[in-house]
């Protein structure tokens, strides 16, 4: 068991490194083939396409995977149907709370 689970590792990090590199070289490839020539601007090498990629992660798209915000959104519905109404109450005054809104009757307020 301890031999497959080294095994596989030994063998899914070049596979990574391998897609990695493939992605890198795509980007590469696609600005010096499109953005370059239409715009005048220089060639990529494969460190820059590199460090182009990781620079449009972290503006645009972040470290958190596809579909990470639907997942948590769906947690959170499912933790929020497990609730009881005393507990959801309570929840809706926290978050009045941490939200700016310390009164927990807005119509009294209102008044």
């Amino acid at each position: 068991m301890r031999r497959n689970r080294a095994l596989r590792f030994a063998l899914m990090v070049p596979a990574v490194i391998a897609v990695g590199a493939l992605i890198v070289w795509l980007v590469m490839v696609e600005w010096n083939g499109v953005v370059a020539p239409a715009t005048g601007w220089h060639l990529l090498t494969f460190w820059q396409a590199l460090g182009l990629l990781v620079l449009s992660k972290i503006l645009f798209g972040g470290f958190r995977g596809p579909g990470w915000h639907w997942r948590s959104r769906r947690r959170m519905f499912e933790r929020w149907e497990q609730m009881t109404p005393e507990e959801r109450e309570k929840f809706r005054e926290g978050m009045r709370s941490r939200c700016g809104h310390g009164h927990a009757d807005a119509t009294q307020h209102a008044q």
